[in-house]
């Protein structure tokens, strides 16, 4: 009665050595180093735009990648076939952002190694970035880099000068037009504190005073 099954469903002799059993918690350890990706790219990612669609991509390419590696692991028929089918797959979306990329490699990477049934690699690993990712992502807004433009009169240059130098501002562009300046330098901000923009508003002479959080993502 097995045998006929078996070649009802054509299950090659690699799969007698895999189970449900099996199938499952590897699909299962893929699942949850896919939530922690999805976890850490909510909650610890700062692009300019969340997409909760392209973080649930992330979390189906890392189960959709373990059970592609179960299927090539177990028939090298199907294995070929699989590689022919995914050289026609165009994907047409461009991805902005560069962190966007590492989190798809991620979850590839999780899941072939759940895939291939290194279960304690694909958990390891999966923590071990999650942690440095969020270690670096808190170093980085500790203390963060911001953009402050200021528009004033001629007659307030050496007034302003004056207030941006304790910030170490770094000068990034200055325009003359109808009269007005407009400076445009880099600052590093520590939590959040932008006292200094008073000093400036009040200072006779300036016009406006803008500060503009700078991540890479700006032309």
């Amino acid at each position: 009665m097995w045998s006929k099954l078996k070649d009802l469903f054509l299950i090659p002799q690699q799969m007698e050595s895999l189970n449900a059993v099996q199938v499952l918690i590897t699909l299962l350890v893929a699942a949850v180093c896919g939530a922690v990706i999805f976890l850490v790219y909510r909650y610890f990612n700062k692009g300019v735009v969340y997409s909760v669609h392209f973080n649930t991509l992330i979390l189906m390419v890392c189960l959709v990648t373990a059970f592609i590696i179960i299927t090539i692991g177990s028939n090298l028929v199907l294995s070929l076939g699989m590689v022919g089918a995914l050289s026609i797959v165009r994907f047409r979306a461009a991805v902005k952002d560069p962190l966007d990329v590492g989190f798809l490699f991620w979850g590839v990477a999780a899941g072939l190694t759940a895939g291939a049934r290194l279960y304690t690699v694909a958990l390891l690993g999966t923590a071990f970035i999650a942690v440095l990712y969020i270690a670096l992502t808190l170093i980085r807004f500790e203390k963060r880099i911001f953009l402050l433009i200021v528009r004033y009169a001629p007659e307030a240059e050496e007034s302003v000068s004056a207030l941006l130098s304790p910030l170490k501002a770094q000068l990034k562009n200055k325009t003359l037009s109808q009269g007005l300046s407009e400076l445009t330098a880099e600052v590093r901000v520590r939590r959040g504190d932008a006292s200094f923009m008073e000093p400036l508003r009040q200072t006779d002479g300036v016009e406006s005073v803008t500060l503009v959080e700078y991540t890479g993502d700006y032309a």
